[in-house]
């Protein structure tokens, strides 16, 4: 009697094809990274050179010879300090009003039931559609009319309404489970205690994104602000730098410019390097889902 043949399972694929794969991937990532990286090193190279030496060349990459002029010139304006105190007031103010409203809003979406619900949901939804250069005249007018121009309120208060974080956050609670909050509800607590209690402290990573990404928007934000603020002693930073680069004949040079450009950037750069692990912890909870 013959012996039974054995059949063999198809060989899987070796891990070393895997690794060669992710190499590949690694490999890719990286150059795209640089890519990116370069005009970044680019601004930070001109910043550090004399302005006497940008006017023979711009080339390289090598901030030969050194110096440190542009920046101690730039922080030698009155008015730089003074700059950055609004743009740090307005960023701050807006970041917490709009983490407090998309939060309390999105909660309602979420969990609450009331009268007109989805028209209104639809009605904030469509904020999206409205570009904002549509109601630069009608805002004007309004904090105009109300004699609030060169003041914190009108930098801060039309940017306070923002859909796409009542979108976001109410998506967040939606994935919470509802046995929580029940569980809170049958222990007698009411509806302020469960969202304070249990939803924000769940939603941390979701506020931390929206909130970073806000305050990236109010430090960045340039049109509002010079259409707003039309005193010097009341410019944000980036309004503030960019009137004097405005004119380059009177500017101190190509070297001041770049300084000026590194000076705006550095505080939202060290923000992304100390909140970098929550805002991968909010992508990674949203993509999951």
């Amino acid at each position: 009697m013959m012996a039974a043949e054995i059949t063999l399972p198809p060989a899987r694929p070796t891990g070393g094809l895997r690794r060669t794969g992710d190499w590949i991937i690694l490999i890719l990532t990286v150059a795209f990274a640089l890519l990116w990286l370069l005009p970044i090193l680019w601004v930070v190279t001109m910043s550090l050179k004399p302005n006497a030496e940008l006017m023979r060349s711009t080339a390289g990459f090598i901030p030969l010879p050194f110096t440190l002029d542009n920046y101690v010139n730039l922080l030698k304006m009155e008015t730089v300090p003074r700059w950055l105190m609004h743009s740090f007031i307005v960023a701050v103010s807006m970041t917490t009003l709009v983490l407090i409203v998309s939060s309390m809003a999105g909660y309602a979406f979420a969990r609450l039931r009331f009268p007109f619900k989805k028209t209104l949901f639809l009605i904030v939804m469509a904020g999206l559609m409205v570009p904002e250069q549509s109601i630069f005249i009608p805002l004007h007018t309004m904090f105009s009319g109300w004699g609030l121009h060169n003041s914190h309120v009108a930098l801060v208060m039309p940017r306070v309404a923002v859909p796409i974080g009542v979108f976001l956050m109410m998506q967040f609670f939606r994935s919470i489970p509802k046995e929580l909050e029940e569980a809170a509800e049958i222990d007698h607590a009411s509806r302020l205690t469960v969202f304070l209690k249990i939803m924000l402290p769940l939603s941390i990573p979701a506020l931390t994104t929206l909130g970073l990404f806000t305050f990236i928007f109010a430090w960045n934000d340039f049109l509002w602000p010079l259409v707003s603020a039309t005193r010097a002693d009341m410019y944000t930073v980036t309004v503030g730098l960019a009137s004097i680069q405005s004119n380059f004949a009177f500017s101190e040079g190509l070297g001041s410019v770049m300084a000026s450009a590194v000076f705006a950037s550095l505080p939202i750069m060290l923000l992304f390097l100390i909140f970098q692990r929550f805002i991968v912890a909010g992508v990674a909870m949203n993509a999951g889902k």
